[in-house]
């Protein structure tokens, strides 16, 4: 069982929904990632998503876009990112961290290469946005071969016989995209999203966590009343955004938290 499955079968056990901050490797500053990491773990994350810096981040709005030019600035590529997971893991052997990203820059290093080093540094789960399921089945199982979960995009678009390609090659779990467009989108439809999120259960037995259009706490209950797990991102990015260095961490911490404390208030 990998770290993704182990968390969520604890969670459920626990009548518990999963949070998921995503925070873009590097920023704003590539000392601060690995603090950063720990203490979202500390304030009641389950699961850390990090980003992959790249030069066009298509599916990503200007918060996360302005978050990737801040690290692409201080020079962090993919070797880097695999370093600060590999420094992550030399205290906490636990928690699953999920690389979300583009491909370009897995096809620079290699995908058969990328994949023994993300395993070896103690990745979990690998999300490219820019792999179709169409094309990336060798791919897939090269990241199967080396205990990596494949996680894939489902969106609002996404026809039934997609959906059942994608699962299919999924592992892990399944993110579906709340909202048509970039990541910090506004206006959720938490009707649409419940309806969505409850026609892929009828396709798959993975969790499904509900990402982009997540701002504040109370629009994280609600997608935690239908979803197995909140993925919060452009607001996690713009709180980092908004603070000094003295005040970094506690405020990532203090939002961490509101966001945690809205997730298990589903329970009651």
């Amino acid at each position: 069982m990998s770290r993704i499955q182990a968390t969520f079968a604890a969670l459920k056990s626990q009548g518990k929904k999963a949070l998921i901050p995503y925070i873009t490797a590097g920023d704003p500053h590539p000392k601060h990632t690995v603090a950063l990491m720990h203490a979202l773990v500390q304030s009641g994350s389950d699961i850390i998503e990090l980003g992959v810096p790249f030069s066009d981040p298509m599916a990503d709005g200007p918060v996360i876009q302005r978050a990737t030019e801040r690290a692409l600035a201080h020079k962090v590529g993919l070797g880097d990112v695999l370093e600060m997971v590999r420094e992550f893991r030399q205290t906490d052997d636990k928690t699953p961290i999920v690389l979300m990203g583009y491909a370009n820059p897995i096809e620079a290093m290699g995908q058969a290469k990328f994949a023994e080093r993300a395993h070896a540094a103690g990745v979990d789960g690998v999300l490219t946005v820019d792999y179709p399921p169409e094309e990336c089945q060798d791919f897939v199982e090269l990241l199967k071969t080396q205990q990596l979960d494949p996680i894939f995009l489902l969106s609002p678009t996404s026809e039934s016989s997609r959906v059942d390609m994608i699962v299919r090659q999924a592992a892990g779990f399944v993110y579906y995209v709340s909202l048509k467009g970039v990541t910090g989108s506004k206006n959720l439809d938490i009707v649409e999203v419940g309806g969505k999120v409850k026609a892929i259960r009828g396709q798959t037995d993975l969790p499904i966590g509900v990402g982009f259009g997540v701002r504040d706490a109370a629009t994280a209950k609600a997608v935690a009343e239908v979803a197995d797990a909140v993925v919060i991102g452009s607001r996690m990015i713009q709180e980092i955004e908004n603070s000094s260095e003295d005040d970094l961490l506690s405020n990532v911490v203090k939002l961490t938290q509101s966001m945690r404390a809205a997730i298990d208030d589903t329970k009651r």
